[in-house]
C-alpha cells in the first residue's frame, strides 16, 4: 500500500488537514442532481444507486439493481428520471467512477440538442467530483445505513440455514424475492425521507425547517426557481430502449418473474417483509 499510494497514509492520519466545508448553494429544483452508488449490500448481491436533488434534498430515485458498476445500467436510470420529469437538470454530479461515463455522454448530448443556448463550457451538463465533495448524496447514504441497511444484513443472515446459494432453483428465487423486497423497502424509505421535516439551520443557504417534498414543490417560497430543462420524452424513451431497456436493471427474465409473481399471489401472503421473507421463500420454493 505504501508503494502504490505513498501519500495515502498521511492524508488519512487523524492529524491530517480536514476538508474545508462551505454551505451548499443551488438555484432551485433541478439545478443539480447528485447521484451515487451504495455498496453496503453488494456483498449479498443487491447494490443500490440513487439520485437526490441538491436544492431540496429530495430523493428523486433509489433503485436496487444487479450491478451498480455497469455504465449502461446507470445511464438507463438517469434517463428514466429525465423521462419521468420530462426534462433534465442544469447539471448532474457524480463521483469519477467509470460507470458514470455514459451519464456524462447523455447529459451533454441532451443539453446540446434541447438547450443549445446553455454553454457546456460555462455551465457543464455533468460534473465529476471526488466522493467527499459529492456531499448531498453521500450524507444521504449515512441516513440509509443507520435506519435500514444494517438491519437488512441481519435478516439476510437469518436464512443461512434455509438458503443454499449453490442450488440454481433457490438462487433464482432469492434473486426474484429479495430485490422485490428491497425495492419495496427503498420506496418506503424514500417516502419517509422526502416527507421528514428537517431541523431549521440558520447557517444553511438552502431550505431548512421543512420537508424535502415541500421545498421541492413550493420552491418559489424558499427563494428557488425551477431549473428543469425541457426535453422530448419520446427521444429519451428511444434512448432508453436503444441502450438495452429495462433488461439492464432486471435480476431475472420476464418469464421467470411473471411465474414467480403468480406463485406468490397464490399463497395469499398479506405482505412481504424482512420478518417473513424467508417464510415466503420456503413456501414458494416447492412450487417453482
Amino acid at each position: 500500500m505504501r508503494i502504490l499510494e505513498p501519500g495515502g497514509f498521511l492524508s488519512r492520519a487523524p492529524t491530517a488537514r480536514k476538508i474545508f466545508r462551505v454551505p451548499l448553494v443551488s438555484l432551485g429544483p433541478h439545478h443539480e442532481w447528485s447521484g451515487d452508488g451504495h455498496d453496503k449490500l453488494t456483498a449479498i448481491g443487491f447494490p443500490i444507486w440513487a439520485v437526490r436533488d441538491v436544492f431540496s434534498g429530495k430523493w428523486l430515485g433509489m433503485w436496487v439493481l444487479p450491478n451498480n458498476r455497469c455504465g449502461a445500467s446507470i445511464a438507463y436510470l438517469y434517463l428514466s428520471l429525465v423521462y419521468r420529469y420530462g426534462g433534465m437538470p442544469l447539471q448532474t454530479t457524480t463521483d469519477c467512477g467509470s460507470e458514470t461515463t455514459q451519464v456524462y455522454g447523455f447529459a451533454n448530448a441532451l443539453r446540446e440538442h434541447f438547450s443549445p443556448h446553455l454553454s457546456t463550457d460555462e455551465l457543464p451538463a455533468h460534473r465529476f467530483l471526488r466522493s467527499v465533495n459529492n456531499i448531498t448524496i453521500e450524507r444521504g447514504w449515512l441516513q440509509l445505513r443507520l435506519r435500514w441497511g444494517d438491519n437488512v444484513k441481519v435478516f439476510w443472515e437469518i436464512g443461512c440455514d434455509v438458503y443454499n446459494d449453490m442450488d440454481l432453483r433457490q438462487s433464482q428465487l432469492v434473486r426474484w424475492l429479495w430485490p422485490k423486497l428491497i425495492q419495496q423497502e427503498l420506496d418506503q424509505l424514500m417516502d419517509h425521507f422526502n416527507n421528514h421535516v428537517v431541523r431549521r439551520d440558520k447557517k444553511k443557504k438552502l431550505p431548512s425547517g421543512v420537508s424535502p417534498n415541500v421545498a421541492f414543490a413550493l420552491h418559489d417560497q424558499y427563494g428557488g426557481e425551477n431549473c428543469l430543462q425541457k426535453v422530448d420524452r419520446a427521444v429519451v424513451k428511444h434512448l432508453m430502449e436503444d441502450i438495452g431497456g429495462e433488461d439492464l436493471i432486471r435480476f431475472l427474465d420476464i418469464g421467470y418473474a411473471a411465474h414467480a409473481q403468480t406463485v406468490y399471489d397464490s399463497l395469499n401472503f398479506t405482505s412481504l417483509t424482512l420478518q417473513n421473507v424467508w417464510a415466503v421463500f420456503s413456501a414458494m420454493l416447492p412450487l417453482m
